[in-house]
Parts: C-alpha cells; sequence; structure tokens
C-alpha cells in the first residue's frame, strides 16, 4: 500500500512529488468539484466554483502540489481563461458603446466603482488588509478573472503568493451568488413593477434596446416624393440604418419580390424594411405608414435561411463587395455576430462565425451558400496561431511597467489584463487584417473551462492549509457581511438610479446588474421571468467592459494600497 500514500501525498525522492501525484490530485480536485457543481438549492448552483472548495479541503488535509508548480498551473489556467473570454466579447466590445449601450455600460460602470469604493473604505475603518479585502471584493461580485488579477498583482509586487486573497473570496462567494438574485428580487417590489406592462415593452424593443436589436416594419409608400425613385437613390434622403428587404407592387398584380439597389417604389406598393427600432419612428415618417403583412404567406417561392461565414477569403470583406443581390437574386438582411444581430448595411464587415439571414428563391441562396461557406466542418477546425501568438504578446503586454505619478511602483496588466485586452484587440480588429481570430463556441468553451478549472483548483489548494484556522479563530466569519454590503448595495443603488434616472425596463434593468456582477446564475434567473431576450442583450452589452473593469480594479487595489 506504500504506493498508494506516494501517490496521494507525493513520492520523496520525485520533484513535486512526481507527475503522477500531481497529475492525480487536479484531475481529482476538479472532477469532484464539477460532480459537486450538480448540486442546486432553489434553482441556484455555486458552478464550477465548487472546483475551488474542493481544492481548499483537499489543502487543508495536505494533499497538495509543490509551491512552484502550483503557481505555474494557476496562472496558466488564468492566461487560458481571460484570453477566451477576450475572444468571446471582443467583436461587441466596441460596439456596446453606441448612444443605448453607452448608457447602460455607464450604469454597470456605477456598480463597479460602487464596489470598489466600499471596499477601500471597509479597508480603513476595519483595518482588514486590502488583500483580504480586494479577494472578499471578488467573491461577492462573484469574479473569478478578478481573484486571478489580484493574487497575479501581489505575486509581481511582493514575489509571494497571498492565501488571504483566495481566503475572502471562498467567504464571499456563496453569499454573492444568492445576494444578487436577492437584490432583483427587492427591487421589483421596492420598483412596484407592473410586469404585464414592463414585458410588453421589453418584447417590443422599448427603451435603451433600440439600438442593439433588429427589427422587422412592413410599410406602405405614402410620400409622394419618393415615387418613382429607385433604392439607391432614396437611401441618401434618411441617415439611417436599413435594409429594404421585400417588396409587394400595386400595379394590379400585386406581386411580391426581392428588392435591390435598382428598384423602383411606387406609391401604395408595401415594402418590408429591416431596421433598429430606435429608427422605426423616422423610417415610419419618411416612407408612409405601418401595415400589417404576411410575407411569408405572399410567396411561398422566397425563402429565408440562415447561412454562416465559414470561407477565410470572406473574412474582412463588406456585403457591398460580395454583390449577393445583383449576382443571385438574393438578399442579405441581417447578420448575427456574437449572438447579436445588426443591419446588413452595404458597408458591414463580415467575420468568420458570422450568421447572415439571406432571402431568396431556393436556388439562388443555395447559389450564395456556396459563395458564403456554411461549412461547420471548416470552423470545427481551431485557428491554433491567432491564440498562442495572442497569448505571447498579452504576457508581453502584460509584464510591461507603465509608470504613473503619485504611483510608486511601476503599474503592471499582468497575466489576466494583458492577454485579456490583446484578445478582446485581435478578436475585434483582426479581420481587417486578414487575420482568422474565430473559433467555435464549444471550442471556446473548452480552453475556457479547462482554464478556469486549472486556476480554481490551485488556488484551493494553496489556500486550503489556513482555511479553517481563518474562519474559526481568526473572525473570517465577519467576512461573510462584509461581502454581502459590496454584493447588495451598490446593486440596490444603481437600481434605483437606473430606473428613476435612466428610465430603464426593468427586464433590461436586471440584465445589466447581472452582467455588473458578471453572474451566470443571476441571467438564468432574470431569463426565467420573462420570454423576451431583454436581460440577456442587456447582460451582453455590459458585460465585456464590466469584466476589463473588474480585472484592472482589482489589481489597481493591490497595487496602490498594499
Amino acid at each position: 500500500m506504500e504506493f498508494l500514500t506516494n501517490l496521494f501525498q507525493g513520492y520523496p525522492d520525485l520533484w513535486g512529488g512526481g507527475v503522477a501525484h500531481s497529475v492525480l490530485i487536479i484531475s481529482l480536485v476538479i472532477a469532484f468539484g464539477i460532480i459537486l457543481d450538480k448540486i442546486k438549492v432553489a434553482g441556484v448552483s455555486l458552478g464550477i466554483t465548487w472546483i475551488l472548495f474542493v481544492g481548499i479541503l483537499f489543502g487543508h488535509l495536505n494533499l497538495t502540489l509543490n509551491e512552484h508548480l502550483l503557481h505555474f498551473l494557476k496562472e496558466f489556467g488564468l492566461i487560458l481563461f481571460v484570453y477566451s473570454i477576450g475572444l468571446q466579447v471582443g467583436p461587441g466590445f466596441f460596439s456596446a458603446f453606441k448612444k443605448g449601450g453607452l448608457t447602460l455600460n455607464t450604469l454597470a460602470m456605477l456598480v463597479v466603482f460602487l464596489g470598489v469604493g466600499m471596499t477601500i473604505l471597509l479597508h480603513f475603518t476595519t483595518q482588514i488588509p486590502i488583500t483580504t479585502m480586494v479577494g472578499i471584493l471578488s467573491g461577492a461580485v462573484t469574479n473569478t478573472p478578478g481573484l486571478g488579477a489580484a493574487q497575479q498583482a501581489n505575486s509581481d509586487l511582493h514575489g509571494i503568493d497571498a492565501p488571504e486573497i483566495a481566503l475572502g473570496y471562498a467567504v464571499a462567494y456563496p453569499l454573492g451568488v444568492v445576494g444578487i438574485i436577492l437584490s432583483l428580487l427587492v427591487l421589483k417590489y421596492f420598483l412596484r413593477i407592473k410586469v404585464d406592462q414592463e414585458e410588453r415593452e421589453a418584447v417590443r424593443g422599448l427603451g435603451h434596446l433600440q439600438e442593439l436589436t433588429v427589427r422587422g416594419l412592413s410599410l406602405s409608400i405614402r410620400n409622394e416624393a419618393i415615387d418613382g425613385k429607385c433604392v439607391k437613390e432614396i437611401r441618401p434622403l434618411i441617415n439611417r440604418d436599413f435594409v429594404i428587404s421585400r417588396i409587394r407592387h400595386h400595379d394590379g398584380h400585386e406581386t411580391v419580390e426581392l428588392v435591390n439597389s435598382d428598384t423602383i417604389l411606387r406609391l401604395s406598393d408595401e415594402i418590408l424594411v429591416i431596421c433598429n427600432p430606435i429608427d422605426i419612428d423616422a423610417l415610419t415618417v419618411f416612407f408612409g405608414r405601418p401595415v400589417e403583412v404576411e410575407w411569408e404567406q405572399l410567396n411561398t417561392q422566397l425563402l429565408s435561411r440562415r447561412i454562416l461565414i465559414t470561407k477565410p477569403e470572406l473574412n474582412g470583406k463588406s456585403l457591398s463587395q460580395l454583390k449577393i443581390r445583383n449576382t443571385f437574386g438574393a438578399s442579405i438582411t441581417r447578420v448575427n455576430r456574437s449572438g447579436v444581430d445588426l443591419v446588413a448595411t452595404p458597408q458591414l464587415q463580415l467575420q468568420m462565425g458570422d450568421r447572415v439571414t439571406i432571402v431568396g428563391s431556393e436556388l439562388s441562396v443555395a447559389q450564395a451558400e456556396k459563395i458564403l461557406g456554411n461549412s461547420m466542418k471548416r470552423l470545427n477546425h481551431p485557428n491554433l496561431i491567432p491564440i498562442f501568438i495572442g497569448i505571447a504578446l498579452g504576457c508581453i503586454l502584460g509584464s510591461f511597467p507603465f509608470v504613473f505619478p503619485g504611483i510608486p511602483q511601476p503599474v503592471k496588466l499582468g497575466l489576466a489584463g494583458g492577454p485579456l485586452i490583446v484578445s478582446i484587440l485581435i478578436s475585434r480588429f483582426g479581420p481587417q487584417y486578414k487575420l482568422i481570430t474565430y473559433t467555435t463556441m464549444s471550442a471556446n468553451l473548452m480552453l475556457r473551462e479547462i482554464g478556469i478549472s486549472l486556476f480554481l483548483a490551485c488556488v484551493g489548494l494553496g489556500a486550503g492549509a489556513g482555511f479553517v484556522d481563518t474562519i474559526v479563530n481568526n473572525g473570517g466569519y465577519v467576512w461573510v457581511g462584509y461581502g454581502a454590503m459590496i454584493t447588495i448595495l451598490p446593486l440596490l443603488i444603481a437600481g434605483v438610479v437606473g430606473r428613476y434616472v435612466f428610465k430603464l425596463n426593468y427586464y433590461t434593468l436586471i440584465g445589466v446588474l447581472s452582467g455588473s456582477c458578471t453572474n451566470p446564475p443571476a441571467l438564468a434567473y432574470s431569463n426565467e421571468l420573462t420570454s423576451c431576450d431583454a436581460p440577456a442583450v442587456g447582460y451582453a452589452t455590459v458585460y465585456p467592459l464590466t469584466m476589463f473593469l473588474r480585472v484592472l480594479t482589482a489589481q489597481l487595489l493591490i497595487i496602490v494600497f498594499s
């Protein structure tokens, strides 16, 4: 039985206890954590964070790894995690700063900075070390990258790991998950929300989602000024993004056909316009009046299909360069990118992995499909060069020292901030330089889950030795209360501001608040309250900036106050 003892506690004559020992411990911690992930109380689970608690238990039982190996695996897992997040959020990062998105992101920033302000205030009033308080902050807002950024910043600053960061995170995290959901419930009753009315407005895409969604609009042409003009002549007359998809001519035949740039518009013709909800009123006034038309039933020869962009040579090309309408007689009406629909304007540049909605006859759609690709097999093959080149550039950027007046130590973005920024920039601007950065959702998720699993397992193993003593003998139980304050108060304040100052729809508001804490369980709860996509759109709009700010502020708190 000696070999079992050595396998679990390490071989004394091998560095780090041996490869078999290290792999076994890491694998068991991750496996048991994922198994416990299935446990739900009132529909709420701690998710993958169970890996952290299993790691703490193993560490408490002295079933751990060599400290140098532990440090390497933790940092490597963190890099994989934040880089894959950047690839996911990058395409929509800058588009989230449109007028509607800017308002939502301003509210999310309020949540972030209120939490940071409370952390600083508690640090000075309670004399709890800033390392512990940053851990409590990261746990209270359920933000694991912030935990990694704080640990990495402290390691760069002092040359050693600070287990109290992980201890604060572990203590505050469970109530952080529950506290966010409780805050959303409290706001529902405090703000006296009329559920039916909020639901109707959210379904129509009103409020601050108007620039972040796409709608179809049927109009009857009543404007004599555009009678007899072609589509390309009227576009400069109204400064709005829109696509005219189909037209029904009232010339005695009432035929339905697709629209191209040379299509002539006549009075009483009916058109299907694809646009942002914010432009609906202006386009209605310009063209005529809204009508009810069942376009699918009028011409069964026309079909609508979503096609995946999978040909590398299309990466970075604009829709006007493809000449789909003129060549095949089909029309691209909208483009779905990272879960958000975009109006298919001529200048819109395509990216690998975009899903375009194309309308036309079966033959024309099939011909366009050959040009666009629509081959999942192409996308299933991961593009590893941008991933590892990006990680290398991220490490260089993260290690570069920036000097700011008033801060005694040079500031580094670290192994959390550097790869995150590089991945956002590469995924957003890479297609303009013919760089293919697309990875399938499954590949991205696999990379992300492996990274976060390694990171949490190593953090737990490193913090396990002192966890029980900290909670029982050193007042760690008080941290739960501090974490609850950091979780709930900023959300309640921001909820009131969002409702009464920004006039947000309730379902958009709870999506934004869930995104400001980067909390998937809160988003799942929000989605269960409504059949519309307002919470998901609000969450996705603020998630990129919030994630970036959580990582950056965690590092700055350590650098400035440590």
